[in-house]
């Protein structure tokens, strides 16, 4: 099923495009690509009736190639289709049907929200939705139940935090997984508890599974439209590719069958959610699945939870609760054996890892199962978000990938320094540092966490500041990266993050011809024009997948 309109710009004026040609040379187009020599320009890009990447360069090759299709690019910017190295894929495309609570500004109003979403919604058996941030609110403070009791009492209500480390229950949802005084905390998890020991309604990482196992379980069919809508959208983005951290034997069996289907439109790199019966199910790595459209040899494991729910495992304890170090999920040694079960079985394992702790042990887990040494499986740590400054180097010396969201740094800015202070935020959204140390970063967005616009986080990146501009000259603005290391983590860094980077990341010969174009030159604006650009056209192997209209 490809989403392709006919576009009424200029650009392209791609009436033939799908058509059977031997070649394909759009010319007249400011193009930029990473390569491991650096950034490369061309006016022309040449590529086959297979998808391929032929040749890039100047307009020599259009008498090089006389008989190709000749499609004018009307003067437009031509970059790599973009990866997101780190998201969620049926989360996002769920977010489309559920209740979002992004951006909501107080308790009041995102009350209000949920009271209109029920109302609109009088069969859904639960609400469900994500989205809250009580950072965001004037009182910073976890909300309760009974904030949501009084507008609905006779669903269950599950609303996950925005980073989704925490949920907020309405009593009804408490009763129905039998939540109590009595309940006892699960190992890597908090029931968040009034004075007199009572749960409140928002429990925190593990302990949401205690209601999580209660809510319905999502048919394939559901699974499949969620899917499609998220491809929808994010392509519509200049993405042609994503990691999906975390996916069950069900999502994958979806995931193969929409393969078989022809309805990729995008390139999926997936996770299996843990080391359990997910991975037993798959049991190997299935690699270019689906004409090279699908990807399923990584594993999904935790250390800990966030920093915004101060779940995020701390060495020493939090600047602004001096009560708490966080929550470890696993202990080390369990850790420790879940990588060495997942790489012993060919697959590269990614460690969400936010707080210092989480770091180190994710560090440590990988460097007992590699030996010490670097391996070819590219064991990552996810977020990589805040690390002590001697375990830095340790991501190089283990050739352990720094999966990370440049965006996180500037939502977490307003919070982040409160939690942990002013000597430990020295190695938190360390791009800079670990680029030094010549660790690899592949970049992403974390959606639904974050909005998924990728030119928000290439914004990010460069600029280290928010959407109003702020702060004036960044926030530890030290740690920026350049233009072209930023595309890098996007593109080519991305794809070698998933052993792509042979045939994906770059618009070299002999790879897939994934592309974008896009309204502006990302190289010459204002950097404060970067979250700006607007993407024209996203081609996937020498397709079009999307057209502005």
């Amino acid at each position: 099923m490809k989403n392709v309109f006919k576009s009424a710009l200029c650009v392209l004026a791609l009436a033939t495009a799908g058509a059977a040609h031997a070649d394909t040379a759009l010319h007249n187009i400011t193009g930029y690509t990473s390569t491991d020599a650096g950034i490369q320009s061309f006016s022309v890009l040449v590529f086959d009736g297979a998808g391929r990447v032929v040749a890039t360069g100047g307009d020599e090759l259009l008498s090089d190639y006389p008989d190709a299709e000749q499609l004018d690019g009307g003067g437009s910017f031509v970059l790599p289709g973009l990866t997101d190295a780190h998201a969620h894929l049926y989360s996002q495309g769920f977010l489309q049907i559920s209740l979002d609570l992004a951006g909501t500004p107080s308790l009041e109003q995102a009350v209000a929200s949920i009271e209109a979403f029920a109302a609109a919604n009088p069969r859904a058996e639960w609400i469900l939705g994500r989205g809250w941030n009580q950072v965001l609110w004037p009182v910073q403070e976890f909300p309760a139940a009974a904030d949501i009791d009084e507008i609905v009492s006779e669903r269950p209500v599950w609303l996950r935090r925005i980073d989704g480390h925490a949920g907020w229950a309405n009593t009804t949802a408490l009763e129905l997984a039998g939540i109590d005084e009595d309940t006892p905390d699960p190992i890597g998890g908090l029931i968040v508890r009034d004075d007199n020991g009572r749960a409140t309604g928002v429990l925190v990482d593990r302990a949401m599974d205690l209601i999580d196992r209660h809510v319905p379980t999502p048919g394939r069919d559901d699974i499949r439209a969620a899917y499609l809508e998220a491809i929808r959208s994010l392509v519509a983005l200049g993405m042609t590719g994503m990691h999906d951290a975390g996916a069950n034997i069900t999502e994958m069996e979806v995931l193969m069958s929409m393969a078989d289907d022809d309805e990729l439109d995008m390139r999926l790199y997936v996770m299996i959610s843990g080391a359990g019966e997910n991975l037993d199910a798959i049991a190997r790595p299935i690699i270019a699945y689906g004409n090279d459209r699908l990807d399923i040899r990584s594993v999904k494991l935790y250390s800990d939870g966030a920093l915004g729910s101060r779940g995020a495992a701390m060495i020493e304890p939090y600047s602004d609760d001096a009560e708490n170090r966080g929550l470890p999920f696993y202990t080390q040694d369990e850790l420790d054996a879940f990588v060495l079960k997942a790489n012993d079985m060919g697959f590269q394992v990614g460690i969400h890892a936010i707080g210092d702790l989480g770091n180190q042990m994710s560090l440590n887990a990988f460097e007992r199962a590699q030996n010490g040494r670097r391996s070819p499986l590219r064991n990552r740590i996810e977020h990589s978000q805040i690390i002590t400054l001697v375990d830095i180097p340790r991501f190089a010396e283990l050739g352990v990938i720094a999966s990370m969201q440049p965006i996180h740094a500037t939502s977490d800015m307003n919070m982040a320094e409160d939690r942990i202070g002013p000597d430990r935020i020295q190695g938190g959204y360390a791009w800079r540092r670990l680029l030094d140390s010549e660790a690899v970063i592949a970049s992403g967005s974390d959606f639904p966490v974050e909005r998924p616009n990728p030119f928000l986080g290439l914004y990010a990146a460069v600029t280290r500041q928010d959407g109003a501009g702020m702060p004036e000259g960044g926030w530890y603005a030290d740690q920026a990266l350049t233009r072209e290391e930023a595309l890098h983590s996007f593109t080519l860094a991305a794809a070698y993050a998933a052993h792509q980077e042979d045939r994906l990341g770059s618009l070299e010969p002999g790879k897939w011809a994934d592309f974008i174009v896009v309204d502006r030159d990302f190289f010459e604006i204002p950097a404060t024009e970067i979250d700006d650009i607007q993407v024209l056209e996203t081609w996937v192997g020498g397709e079009r997948v999307y057209a502005a209209e």
